[in-house]
């Protein structure tokens, strides 16, 4: 009797286990979901217009695409270099080198934030970066008009890059990347 039971429970698995494999192959060969940080970018560009208006700044600042494209890079390259804790790239560029090869024309500046974590709320980036003198002095100039922010998340790590500008001299350049509101382009408002 105990055999028997033992090879009904043997066959009811034999009959789960292919199941079971071809689910896990296929969670397995599934590319990784890309988050979508646009709330969190979006809320650090708030977050800093408030940082501004409080300074006195009486000018806003606006999103520009070719600062976010830089920010992305930077973003990209500190979550992927573990050695890499600021703002000078892998390949030894400046917040400079990648605004220009962005297509901006213009000063800039730039805010860093790295997280040990999953991820990271629009407060702890301010507390890290209200706090801290440099950055806050970046955050509150007046003179910065543009600022391009992006962020990326690993199951460890969590950047968030934030480019400042104080004004591009460069014609309008529609870079690569996904569009933040922009008419067509699916976002919703």
């Amino acid at each position: 009797m105990t055999s028997r039971k033992v090879s009904t429970v043997t066959l009811r698995w034999l009959h789960i286990l292919p199941a079971v494999a071809v689910a896990g192959a296929a969670v397995a060969g599934m590319p990784s979901a890309a988050a979508d940080n646009k709330r969190l970018n979006d809320g650090v560009v708030a977050n800093v217009y408030t940082v501004q208006r409080k300074a006195g700044c009486d000018t806003d600042i606006k999103i520009n695409p070719k600062l976010r494209l830089a920010a992305e890079w930077h973003t990209n390259d500190v979550l992927n270099n573990r050695a890499l804790d600021g703002d000078i790239g892998s390949d030894g560029s400046t917040v400079a080198d990648r605004a220009r090869n962005a297509g901006y024309a213009g000063a800039v500046a730039e805010t860093v934030a790295i997280n040990p974590a999953l991820a990271i709320s629009g407060i702890e980036i301010m507390n890290r970066w209200y706090y801290r003198p440099d950055y806050y002095a970046i955050m509150s100039d007046c003179s910065n008009v543009d600022i391009g922010v992006w962020s990326a998340n690993a199951i460890d790590r969590t950047v968030v890059v934030a480019v400042y500008g104080k004004g591009d001299a460069a014609p309008p350049v529609h870079g690569p990347g996904r569009p933040f509101g922009e008419p067509g382009s699916g976002a919703q408002s």
